[in-house]
C-alpha cells in the first residue's frame, strides 16, 4: 500500500479517545483532519448516545457493531474497553486489515493475532499513546537489551477500580502519601491494569518483551499528571526518559495525548514524509 494512497477508518470505541479522533478525521472537509483519511464508521455500546453526541459533526458516521468495522473500512482503530478488545481484533485481522490497537495490553492476550496477521496480510500497528522514545526502545531491541523497567505515578482516582487493585482489596482512597500498588512484569501489569497501563505493553513490545520488562505502579496523590519515567540499559545506549501526560477530563485513566498519537499513526500511513524509526 503506497503512502499517498487513501484509507477508510473505523473507530472502534466513542468515548474520551475516539470521539476526539473522529470529530478530528471529520473535518477534513473544512480544510482540516487528515487529507487521505476518511472516516467511514464507529462503533459504541450505546448505539443512540453515540449518535446524540455527534452534534455539529458535517458527517456523522454510522454507529455499528465492533465486528462490523472491519467490512467496512481499511483501517481498524480499537479504542474500546479491553474486555471487548477481541471483538473488533479477530475481526479485522481476519479480513487483512490494518489494526491500531490502544487497548495493547490485551494483545499480549491474543498473541495468536500477529501469526494470524502474518497469514492473512494485516498489520497491527501499536501507536505509542502516551509514552514516549518507543523509537529509541526499538532501535536498542535491534542489538541486546539488558534491562527496560518503568515507574508509573498516577493520581488515585485514575487508578481506582482496577482489577488488581479489587482483587487484592488495595484502597487507593483518601492517600496522604503515594502508595506502591504494584510491582511485576508487565504482561502481569496488563492483565491486573487493563484501562491504565497499556504503555507498559507497548514499551514491552517495542524492547524486549512482556516478561522481561518490570514496571512499579504508585497511586500519588501529589501528581496532578499521569508520569511515566522509563529507564533503558542496553549494549547500544542507556537512557532515561519522563513523560507527564495530563489525564482526559472524560476518563482520568487515560490522558490527552492518546487521541493525538492514534492522529499521528493514521498520519504516518498516507503522508509521504514519516520522521521516526
Amino acid at each position: 500500500m503506497s503512502a499517498n494512497q487513501d484509507l477508510t477508518v473505523g473507530i472502534g470505541g466513542f468515548g474520551a479517545i475516539g470521539e476526539k479522533v473522529a470529530r478530528v478525521l471529520d473535518s477534513v472537509d473544512q480544510n482540516g483532519g487528515i487529507p487521505g483519511i476518511h472516516l467511514v464508521a464507529v462503533s459504541a455500546r450505546d448505539h443512540a448516545g453515540a449518535r446524540g453526541r455527534m452534534t455539529g459533526m458535517a458527517n456523522p458516521p454510522p454507529v455499528v457493531s465492533l465486528p462490523e468495522l472491519a467490512g467496512l473500512a481499511d483501517v481498524v482503530v480499537e479504542c474500546a474497553p479491553a474486555a471487548v478488545f477481541a471483538q473488533a481484533a479477530e475481526a479485522a485481522v481476519e479480513a487483512g486489515k490494518i489494526f491500531i490497537p490502544l487497548s495493547c495490553g490485551a494483545l499480549l492476550q491474543h498473541p495468536h493475532l500477529i501469526d494470524r496477521a502474518a497469514d492473512t496480510g494485516a498489520r497491527i500497528i501499536v501507536p505509542t499513546g502516551a509514552l514516549l522514545g518507543l523509537d529509541a526502545v526499538r532501535a536498542a531491541a535491534e542489538g541486546v537489551i539488558h534491562s527496560v523497567h518503568m515507574v508509573t505515578r498516577k493520581p488515585p482516582n485514575g487508578l481506582a477500580g482496577a482489577p488488581h487493585l479489587v482483587d487484592n482489596n488495595i484502597s487507593v482512597e483518601n492517600l496522604t502519601a503515594a502508595k506502591l500498588v504494584f510491582a511485576g512484569t508487565a504482561r502481569e501489569a496488563a492483565r491486573g491494569f487493563p484501562a491504565n497501563v497499556n504503555v507498559a505493553a507497548a514499551l514491552s513490545m517495542a524492547g524486549n518483551g512482556p516478561d522481561n520488562t518490570s514496571i512499579e505502579i504508585w497511586a500519588d496523590p501529589g501528581v496532578t499528571r499521569n508520569t511515566h519515567t522509563i529507564n533503558v540499559d542496553s549494549d547500544a545506549t542507556r537512557f532515561e526518559m519522563t513523560i507527564e501526560g495530563i489525564p482526559s477530563p472524560e476518563n482520568p485513566a487515560t490522558g490527552l495525548l492518546t487521541p493525538l498519537s492514534v492522529l499521528a499513526t493514521l498520519r504516518g500511513l498516507v503522508s509521504p514524509l514519516k520522521v521516526g524509526t
